[in-house]
């Protein structure tokens, strides 16, 4: 079982790893998201970067980046009967590869389309929730960044609600405090109303650069 772990562990971590916004950037566009818009991999940025369609296309493959390793992982490796822990452990190696993609020097995402995906997968009903909690956020206020921590926020606490087991809901945790982390320059810009809504445009990568200095000088 604990090779059968490791090899499923690996394999998620590479699927998860896909850096889909850059390739569907170069090979549609024949630009690199990460020179444009917020500089980010995310599916937000394929948006305001690459068009809509586009970037529904890297915002849905990012969501299977999660989900398909969950549900079809533990099968492909021998693990039929995987438990929620387990296929928690699969979802979170996942979630890991697309925030510290191997493909692009250890960095990526933010994380959240690839979490989205795995607690799709995993609990459902919860994250069916939480997605039309954020659905309502981002046409209130258009901020995706507001429904991005609101979601994570609320993620742990509907775990611990629907009593979902232990390893579910202390990786679900986890996986939250880093969304969050992962915004905290959204955060900023929230708090000093400066954030981009969905459809405007950001200042580029050297607005984050310069978010990033004040957060570290915090």
């Amino acid at each position: 079982m604990i090779i059968q772990m490791t090899i499923a562990i690996i394999l998620a971590y590479f699927a998860g790893s896909v850096p889909t916004g850059l390739w569907v950037g170069r090979y549609f566009r024949g630009l690199d998201i990460r020179n444009s818009g917020s500089g980010n991999l995310g599916a937000t940025n394929a948006f305001r970067v690459l068009g809509k369609g586009l970037g529904f296309t890297v915002l849905l493959v990012d969501v299977l980046k999660g989900m398909l390793p969950v549900l079809l992982f533990p099968g492909l490796v021998g693990l039929e009967s995987a438990t929620p822990g387990q296929e928690m452990v699969i979802g979170g190696s996942a979630i890991a590869g697309h925030v510290l993609s191997v493909f692009v020097n250890f960095k990526g995402g933010k994380g959240v389309a690839t979490a989205l995906g795995v607690f799709l997968a995993i609990a459902p009903m919860e994250m069916t929730v939480i997605l039309a909690i954020g659905i309502v956020l981002i046409a209130v206020t258009g901020y995706v960044s507001l429904a991005s921590l609101v979601g994570a926020t609320l993620l742990p606490i509907f775990l611990f609600a629907t009593g979902r087991p232990t390893t579910v809901l202390v990786v679900g945790i986890a996986i939250a405090v880093i969304v969050i982390y992962r915004h905290r320059s959204n955060l900023l810009r929230l708090i000093q109303g400066r954030e981009n809504r969905f459809n405007e445009t950001n200042a580029g990568p050297e607005q984050e650069k310069d978010l990033r200095k004040v957060m570290e000088n915090r």
